[in-house]
Parts: C-alpha cells; sequence; structure tokens
C-alpha cells in the first residue's frame, strides 16, 4: 500500500507479503513498557486509598522501567514503530494521567474548580509533548537534538518534578507542602515546562572530563545509598539540582546557537 493509500484502495503490489510475528528480542523491550505502564497506573490505585507512598513508588519504579525499555531495544537491535508508539501511550498515562489524579487525590481536590482543571492541564501538556515528540521523530530538523539537547522538560522528570511537592510533604511532615493552592501553581508551572521549546540537558550532554569520572562514579553510589536510607529527602533533592541545571541548559545552549550562527555568515 502506498503511504497516501486509504483503506478502500486496492493493493498496488500483486503478492501479498505474509505478516511476521514479533520476535522474543522485540517482544522484551515491549513486555518493560507494557511493565511500566501497569507499574504507573498501580500508583493510582495506591492513592485511591490514601497510601501516598507506594504511590510515589510505583510512579517512579514506572520511571526507571521507562528508561530501561529503549536502551534494552537499541542494545538488541529490536526498535520498531509499534514499541515506539507503544512507548508513547504508556508515559501519557504513567507520566500524565497517573501522577495528575495522584495529585489530585493528595490535595487539589481541596481546591474547587482550579485543583481539577489543574491536574487536566497537567495531563494534557504531557500528551501534547509526547505528540509533540511523535510528530517529530521524522523529522530531520530539530536543532536541540542535533545539539544533544532536549526540548521542554522529559514527560518522566515531569512527573518527578510535580511530585516534589508530595517529596517534601513525606520528608518533612509539614502540611504546607500540601497546600491546595501552592500545589496547583506548581502543578500548573512544570505542565508548562514540558511543552515549553527550552533546550534541557540530556544524558548525551553531560559528559564528565577524565579527572571527573571516579567522583561521578562514586557520587552515584551515594545518591543510590541516599535513597536507600532517606528516599523522599534524595529525590526531593534531586529534583532541586535538575531545576537549578535547567539554566545552564539554556546557557549552553544559547552558545551553541550562536556558534552556529556565525559559522552561516
Amino acid at each position: 500500500m502506498g503511504p497516501r493509500a486509504s483503506e478502500d484502495d486496492p493493493p498496488q503490489f500483486a503478492r501479498r507479503v505474509k505478516p511476521r510475528g514479533l520476535s522474543v528480542r522485540a517482544i522484551i523491550p515491549n513486555a518493560i513498557t507494557a511493565a511500566a505502564l501497569c507499574s504507573g497506573l498501580t500508583g493510582i490505585r495506591f492513592a485511591i486509598v490514601d497510601d501516598w507512598e507506594k504511590a510515589l513508588f510505583a510512579i517512579v519504579l514506572a520511571g526507571v522501567l521507562d528508561a530501561m525499555d529503549g536502551r534494552i531495544a537499541r542494545l538488541l537491535n529490536a526498535q520498531s514503530r509499534f514499541g515506539a508508539e507503544l512507548d508513547s501511550l504508556a508515559d501519557s498515562l504513567s507520566f500524565g494521567m497517573a501522577p495528575a489524579l495522584v495529585l489530585f487525590l493528595w490535595a487539589l481536590q481541596d481546591l474547587p474548580r482550579f485543583g481539577w482543571f489543574a491536574a487536566l492541564g497537567f495531563a494534557i501538556c504531557c500528551a501534547l509533548r509526547l505528540a509533540r515528540f511523535n510528530a517529530q521523530i521524522d523529522t530531520e530538523d530539530q536543532p536541540h537534538k542535533s545539539a544533544g539537547f532536549l526540548t521542554g522538560v522529559p514527560a518522566p522528570v515531569g512527573a518527578g518534578l510535580a511530585f516534589l511537592p508530595i517529596f517534601l510533604w513525606l520528608a518533612s511532615g509539614n502540611d504546607v507542602f500540601r497546600e491546595p493552592l501552592l500545589v496547583a501553581v506548581w502543578t500548573a508551572v512544570i505542565a508548562i515546562l514540558m511543552i515549553s521549546n527550552l533546550a534541557t540537558l540530556s544524558w548525551t550532554s553531560i559528559r564528565p572530563g577524565k579527572d571527573l569520572r571516579l567522583g561521578v562514579i562514586a557520587l552515584g553510589g551515594l545518591v543510590f545509598a541516599a535513597l536507600l536510607t532517606e528516599p523522599w529527602w534524595t529525590l526531593a533533592l534531586i529534583s532541586v539540582v535538575y531545576l537549578a541545571l535547567m539554566p545552564v541548559g539554556i546557557m549552553r545552549y544559547a552558545r551553541v546557537r550562536r556558534l552556529r550562527q556565525s559559522a552561516a555568515k
């Protein structure tokens, strides 16, 4: 079938191609994506019964699995359009709808109308970000990506940043972090950052020098140990560090953009 063919058009080739099933190596990353989807939606189940720690843990686990599936797909050479579509659908549910409902059940429901609008806005902005990403997959002209940057805040990171008030509340027990108006404004800010055109740092753009590599490895081990002992303070600190690094990404991309403009003259 041609790219412009409709459902009623006849096939443009004489020989039918027998559809092939997915190989085992293609099933593995898709199964991880499905597990991430189940984990994210399970977070809603825990939030319904006010088990906030398990709700956050389930969605954080979904983020870990989401980071694994793409890398495993590339490692097994099992990338596919099906996997990309499934991944986007899972991300929309796990990092858009699930965090929005968790935040609404946790605090936003105490803010009539505006609380629900904030939750809706977050879920919609997450879906819009993923739709923009899918629409640009085959686009060659992507200035941010070609320079090693991302456009806006990624969906899993956006979910983590939106949970910052809950992290601080669980860590400190201070109800000021559960103030509905504060949570609504924070949720709206993160939603805007997800669909923004700001250049943000990606893993590929962070390359420590040779003198720093051992220190980075040691820091990674310490962060992992901190997650085991003080998970909520650690997740809150990671969120704050990411926000603090956002201006760095903007300035580094601005320098890349100036170099490109000068080279084009």
